[in-house]
């Protein structure tokens, strides 16, 4: 197959692409490496990505109408797995546009591309934020999705909106995936086990939001991207108007306590983090939990990766990718 990967510099992005090239797909990845986060990474991901066969990769911003045009004008594609995105919910309270210009418009880009090109299946990611103020859990995609407490949630919402605007106007065949607290090696560094890690190396206390009361479905790279690939590589079961646009949730479906997940940290580490706790956060939710139900009947999906794998390799990444560098490592 010839993919469309956007996002590709990013960490799920990146991880997704390598797989894909793994199982002898062709992949043109697009990123514009914005600086949100320390673009040193990003590179250092494309870098990996450069090195396998059959990966080709272009610099552009999906929010540019006309860039996005050439690009699907240019080439043809199977599918699309579309993962670019403004992340993060914090940031959406400070910055508000950049999530419009990269989430909507940017999406609406690709979806339209998908569109005139005749792209047989867009697979494109969305967010457990997306279930904002629900509190039955486990989360499970028959919920209603009007209640969010972020923009970047809103966003979220907007996509999936729009994808099954798509599959009812035009036919087009879309899998939005709704992923539940990704970590692992070369992940973010707004996200908590960047923080902590880094911190705890440091010496630096840790902020422990809501007094550690929070519950999130911790979900391994790795486990993440067995189930997107697998669905981006099955054809699509088809459909009529909104049967053709899926969703998924793409969790490790145990659910773990906040506490519990920093003191895995620090057996990885073995050391133990000195910890501020604090007041629960604008945009943020107490409890995320995935019911992936709808995902094991359609591919078999079963997660792997326990959370103590999952951070001792984690741990192990970053003490060989920064740590090291800093005299942190031991």
């Amino acid at each position: 197959m010839k993919l469309l990967v956007t996002g590709a510099a990013g960490f799920i992005g990146m991880h997704a692409c390598a797989r894909l090239l793994q199982r002898g797909h062709l992949v043109l990845g697009i990123d514009n490496l914005s600086p949100y986060y320390d673009p040193a990474l990003k590179q250092a991901r494309l870098d990996r990505l450069h090195a396998q066969a059959g990966f080709a990769f272009e610099k552009l911003d999906i929010a540019d109408e006309r860039a996005m045009a050439a690009v699907f004008g240019a080439q043809r594609f199977d599918a699309v797995l579309h993962l670019a995105a403004q992340a993060g919910v914090r940031y959406s309270l400070e910055n508000p546009m950049a999530y419009v210009n990269s989430n909507v418009a940017g999406f609406l880009n690709v979806i339209e591309g998908c569109r005139a090109s005749g792209v047989a299946h867009l697979c494109y990611a969305s967010s457990s934020s997306v279930y904002g103020a629900n509190t039955e859990l486990p989360f499970h995609e028959g919920q209603r999705v009007d209640s969010p407490v972020s923009l970047y949630a809103a966003t979220k919402i907007a996509n999936e909106l729009m994808a099954r605007s798509y599959a009812e106007s035009f036919g087009l065949a879309t899998t939005g995936l709704r992923f539940f607290t990704v970590y692992g090696p070369w992940g973010r560094p707004d996200m908590a086990l960047f923080i902590f890690t880094q911190a705890i190396l440091e010496g630096r206390p840790i902020r422990v939001f809501n007094g550690g009361d929070m519950l999130r479905d911790f979900t391994y790279v790795d486990d993440i991207v067995d189930a997107v690939t697998t669905l981006v590589e099955r054809p699509h079961p088809g459909g009529k108007g909104a049967a053709l646009a899926r969703l998924f949730n793409i969790g490790r479906g145990a659910p773990m306590e906040l506490m519990d997940f920093v003191r895995a940290i620090e057996r990885a580490l073995g050391r133990t983090a000195q910890i501020e706790m604090a007041p629960m956060q604008q945009g943020d939710v107490r409890a995320t939990y995935a019911s992936t139900d709808r995902l094991r009947e359609a591919i078999g999906y079963q997660p792997a990766t326990t959370v103590e794998a999952g951070v001792g390799r984690f741990v192990d990444w970053y003490r060989e990718h920064y740590a090291s560098r800093q005299g942190l490592a031991a």
